[in-house]
C-alpha cells in the first residue's frame, strides 16, 4: 500500500527529519502542532498544520484520541509519532488498527511486550539475552527481603516507563522505604503505571544499544551499535557509533542478542535493544528495548547509508525489508552531541526563550538536526533538544576532531545553551581515548572548568 499523506505527532528537530524524507518520497505532510508550536519551522515546512490543542503536551501531544482524530479528518493514511510522547503508548498504535489509520511503529500487542519492563525481562530470557539481577515487588516488606538477597547499591525502577523518570539509586537498604514511594508516585505521574522493580545496580558499565529493522513476520537485521555512555542522570548527551573498544566477539555477540530478542516478539518496524555492557569481562545484560525510532538515530545513518525513517514507513506501508544483513556495511565513525537549552554553569537549568540569531556549522562531514533558526522560540512546556550536531569521519579521532570544530563555530544568542560542556567533554583526554563507562560525565564535571565556574555562580 502506498502512502500518501502522513500526519506527524511530534514537534521540534524530529518533525523536520520526518518531514524531510517524506519530501523525498514524494508524500504530503501534516503536522499535528500545539499552539506553542504553530509558527515553527516544522509547521512552516509541512504541506499542513492542524492545531490539537493548548501547549501544554496533557492538552495536545499526549491526546490520543485528539491525534486520530486529527489524521481522519486530514484524510492522513498514516501516523508518524516520533520518539517520546505517543510514541510508545500501545493506546495510539491499537486505536490506529482499530480506524484504519496506519501507524508508523510496531503493533500494540509489541509495545505492550517491550513497554512493560518486567515483561520485556522475561522476554529477554526467553530468547536467551542475559539481564541484570532483579525482580519485582509490589510491597515495602517484598521489596527489602529483595534487595537483601540483591544487595546494595540497587536501582528502584519504573515498570512503565523509562527516560530517567521513575529511576532511583539506592545506596543503604534503610533507605529503600521511602526511596520507593518516591519513584512510585514519579512513576505514577509520568506513566500512569506506578508499579516499579529493583534492579542491581552496576557502577561500572556501558550503555550500548543495537539498531534494528524487523519485517513484522520474524526477518530481523541490525545496523550495528551506539555508545551511548555519556549521561547525566541517565539522559544521554553524546552518541557514537561504533563502540570504541569492544572485541569481534562483544560486538558479534551484542548484535545476535538484539536479533533474537526481537525475532522472538516478530518486531515490526525500527527499534533499539540497549544493553548494559561490562567491556573487561566481555558480558553484557539486557536493560530495556524502545520501540521507536531514537534521538541518536542519525549516526547509525551516517555510517551506513539507510534512510531510517524511510525504511520504517516503508515496512509500515507493507513492503517488508528492502535490506539484508550483508547490505548492511559500516564504514568509519559517527559521533552526535545534543544541543540543548540549559545553562551547564548553572546545573544545566532549562534556558527556554527566544533565539535571537543562530549560526549552524557547515562544515564537511558534518550534519545537523534541527527546527532552530534565528527568531525561533524554545517554549518551556517540552523537552529542551534543540538541535543534534553529527559528524561522521573515517575513524574515530577524526569525528572527534570534526566535531570538536564544529562546535566551536556553532553560535546561539538570546539563551544559554550545552555547548560549553560539550567543548569541555570532546577535548577531555578520557572521551579521546574513548571506551569508557557511565560514570564519565560524573567525573568530567568533578574535574572540569564548568564546575568551578558553576561555584563562583552558586
Amino acid at each position: 500500500m502506498a502512502l500518501r499523506r502522513i500526519l506527524i505527532a511530534n514537534r521540534g528537530e524530529i518533525a523536520v527529519r520526518i518531514i524531510r524524507t517524506c519530501r523525498k518520497l514524494n508524500i504530503e505532510t501534516v503536522l499535528a502542532a500545539s499552539t506553542a508550536d504553530l509558527d515553527s519551522v516544522p509547521a512552516k515546512l509541512a504541506d499542513r498544520t492542524i492545531c490539537i490543542g493548548p501547549a501544554r503536551p496533557g492538552d495536545s501531544y499526549l491526546k490520543v484520541d485528539t491525534i486520530v482524530h486529527a489524521a481522519l479528518a486530514t484524510q492522513s493514511d498514516a501516523i508518524h509519532p516520533g520518539y517520546g510522547f505517543l510514541s510508545e503508548r500501545a493506546a495510539l498504535a491499537s486505536l490506529c488498527e482499530a480506524q484504519g489509520v496506519v501507524f508508523i511503529g510496531p503493533t500494540a500487542a509489541q509495545i505492550e511486550a517491550v513497554g512493560d519492563k518486567l515483561r520485556a525481562r522475561l522476554e529477554a530470557q526467553a530468547a536467551g539475552v542475559p539481564v541484570v539481577p532483579g525482580c519485582a515487588v509490589s510491597t515495602i516488606d517484598e521489596a527489602m527481603t529483595a534487595a537483601r538477597d540483591i544487595g546494595a547499591p540497587l536501582l528502584v525502577k519504573a515498570v512503565g516507563g523509562g527516560g530517567g523518570r521513575g529511576l532511583k539509586r539506592v545506596d543503604r537498604l534503610e533507605e529503600l522505604p521511602s526511596i520507593m514511594e518516591l519513584a512510585a508516585a514519579e512513576a505514577g505521574a509520568a506513566f500512569g503505571d506506578a508499579r516499579v522493580y529493583l534492579e542491581r545496580f552496576i557502577a561500572s558499565g556501558r550503555h550500548v544499544e543495537v539498531q534494528i529493522l524487523g519485517d513484522g513476520k520474524g526477518r530481523v537485521i541490525h545496523l550495528g551499535e551506539r555508545d551511548c555512555s555519556v549521561q547525566r542522570r541517565y539522559q544521554k548527551l553524546v552518541e557514537e557509533t561504533p563502540a570504541a573498544g569492544l572485541s569481534k566477539s562483544l560486538r558479534d555477540a551484542l548484535h545476535s542478542a538484539a536479533v533474537r530478542f526481537c525475532e522472538r516478539l516478530l518486531y515490526r518496524g525500527a527499534g533499539t535493544v540497549e544493553f548494559l555492557v561490562d567491556r573487561e569481562r566481555e558480558s553484557f545484560h539486557f536493560l530495556e528495548m524502545n520501540a521507536r525510532i531514537q534521538v541518536e538515530h542519525p549516526v547509525t545513518e551516517a555510517v551506513t547509508g539507510v534512510d531510517l525513517i524511510a525504511e520504517q514507513i516503508a515496512i509500515a506501508a507493507g513492503a517488508g525489508l528492502s535490506l539484508s544483513q550483508s547490505d548492511i556495511q559500516v564504514r568509519g565513525c559517527a559521533i552526535e552531541c545534543r544541543v540543548n537549552a540549559e545553562d551547564p554553569t548553572s546545573d544545566f537549568r532549562p534556558s527556554p526563550g527566544r533565539v535571537h540569531e543562530v549560526t549552524w556549522p557547515c562544515e564537511e562531514g558534518i550534519r545537523v538536526d534541527t527546527y532552530i533558526a534565528s527568531g525561533s522560540r524554545v517554549p518551556p512546556f517540552y523537552d529542551s533538544l534543540m538541535a543534534k550536531i553529527i559528524a561522521h569521519a573515517p575513524d574515530r579521532a577524526a569525528a572527534v576532531t570534526r566535531l570538536r570544530q564544529a562546535i566551536s563555530s556553532t553560535r546561539v544568542a538570546g539563551i544559554h545553551t550545552n555547548l560549553p560542556f560539550h567543548a569541555v567533554a570532546l577535548a577531555d583526554p578520557e572521551f579521546q581515548a574513548g571506551g569508557f563507562d557511565t560514570g564519565f560525565v560524573t567525573r568530567l564535571l568533578e574535574r572540569s572548568p564548568l564546575t568551578m565556574e558553576r561555584a563562583r555562580n552558586g
